[in-house]
């Protein structure tokens, strides 16, 4: 193992002790074995930790932060480039600390972070060495500020991963010159390969704005495995592709703004994650008049309903203008971490867990962990969003299907025992409703067998 890819290990792992997903490594180059040769799909290592990380923190933030209209402000404000880049003029960065968003993020209960290295609008926060004059170092920042965020990640044991757009408005080879483009575009990622250390994976966004030409994707992730063996490799796939495994190279499969789909089988040669990104309110940039934010609640759920998959929840923040995650979304995301702590944290299902057989109705589900298993309850009251769902369910009989024997259920919040009745393949397990002064709006039972 090289000296980089031992130090991407201890990167990947320096949060609290992770679980261990079956791991089938991939056939030793010069062996004469190949995928084809083997019996089921390869679950790679790089896959086995992402999927075990479970929760992580998008970051969108660049020029059109200092707008305060979101991240597409300037193509639907049909501002031209040269008139958008004077943002550069008054780009100061004075907020932004990496080791800062690091805590954040950490104190979330999330455990790796991905933030916006070049967005749509073509603005870099790190110095391209010269690919293009639109960088963080012709600012009066004047620093690397993806350098920042990556030192900050390590520093706080969160690893730090880099969204990397494909299209861009303000360069004109984007349409008409694709070939120098897509040089461009393979010269940038190799910087982000070479000069910030392991990278724990690449997050790229934007081909679905042309079907009609060849993105080059084999040189483009060539490079990556080249340089960043260890990173794992995703492509947007937009909203209306959820899902969509684009290239056999791709590690995790993307859901944008909507609930994952079960993702095992969607490779027959190797087992990719899946990731669902989501924003507080209705842009990814910060937005000072978009008012309807997502609840602590409503974030609950999601990522709940995104590990009943085995899918990871990636859960954006739009920094405000000088850099700084705001008040509501860090207060909000505390909060988030305060329902995983009283879950298990570090060793609970929630990273830990993976999908049961055994079938809940509604949005109820259970996960495994070892030889226990636990059952996510929902609707034992209204949620506090009241977009999320209807009605509650309330307390009362919960009944699973096909779900493994066991002798004892107790609530994880407070350790009351509950009943549990078996008969045939069905389970009914026997929720009573929250004591006074408390919900936690997804409750977990412990499951455990004699």
């Amino acid at each position: 193992m090289s000296l980089d890819r031992r130090r991407f290990l201890a990167a990947a792992l320096a949060a609290p002790a992770l679980g261990r997903w079956e791991i089938q490594e991939e056939p030793p180059a010069g062996t004469g074995a190949s995928r084809q040769d083997e019996k089921k799909p390869v679950l790679a290592p790089r896959v086995a930790r992402f999927r075990e990380m479970g929760f992580g923190m998008f970051l969108h933030w660049g020029l059109y932060s200092q707008l305060g209209a979101g991240e597409w402000a300037m193509h639907f404000r049909k501002m031209e480039p040269a008139g958008y880049m004077k943002l550069m003029g008054s780009f100061r960065a004075e907020g932004f600390s990496g080791r800062e968003i690091a805590r954040v993020a950490r104190r979330a209960g999330m455990r790796y972070a991905t933030l916006t290295s070049r967005h749509h609008d073509g603005f870099s926060l790190y110095d391209t060495r010269g690919l293009s004059p639109l960088d963080v170092t012709h600012t009066p920042a004047k620093r690397d500020l993806v350098a920042d965020f990556v030192e900050g990640c390590r520093a706080e044991g969160v690893v730090p991963m880099l969204y990397c757009t494909t299209l861009d408005w303000s360069d004109s080879r984007f349409e008409k010159d694709w070939k120098a483009y897509q040089r461009y575009l393979r010269d940038s990622v190799e910087l982000l390969c070479t000069r910030y250390g392991p990278i724990g994976g690449f997050w790229f966004d934007g081909n679905w704005s042309r079907k009609d030409v060849d993105w080059e994707l084999d040189a483009l992730y060539g490079l990556i495995r080249r340089h960043q063996p260890e990173a794992l490799i995703i492509n947007n796939t937009g909203i209306e592709a959820g899902g969509t495994l684009v290239h056999p190279e791709i590690d995790s499969v993307t859901f944008e703004r909507g609930r994952p789909e079960p993702i095992e089988g969607v490779s027959p040669d190797k087992v990719v994650a899946g990731e669902m990104c989501h924003t507080f309110n209705f842009h990814w940039g910060i937005a000072t008049r978009d008012f309807n934010y997502l609840s602590p609640a409503h974030v609950i759920e999601e990522l709940c309903q995104c590990r009943r998959v085995g899918a990871n929840l990636l859960m954006n923040v739009g920094p405000d203008a000088s850099g700084r995650i705001p008040d509501y979304e860090r207060a909000a995301l505390a909060r988030v971490g305060d329902w995983i702590a009283l879950h298990g944290g570090a060793e609970g299902p929630i990273y830990r867990g993976r999908p049961a057989a055994a079938r809940g109705e509604g949005d109820d589900f259970v996960l495994d962990l070892g030889e226990r298993s636990f059952a996510f309850i929902t609707g034992l009251t209204r949620t506090a969003d009241s977009r999320a769902h209807g009605e509650a369910r309330g307390a009362g009989p919960r009944v699973f299907r096909d779900l493994r024997p066991f002798a004892a259920a107790r609530w994880l919040d407070d350790g009351e025992a509950l009943k549990l009745e078996r008969e045939g393949g069905r389970t009914t397990l026997h929720a009573t409703a929250y004591p006074y002064g408390t919900n936690t709006v997804v409750r977990v039972a412990e499951l455990r067998p004699a």
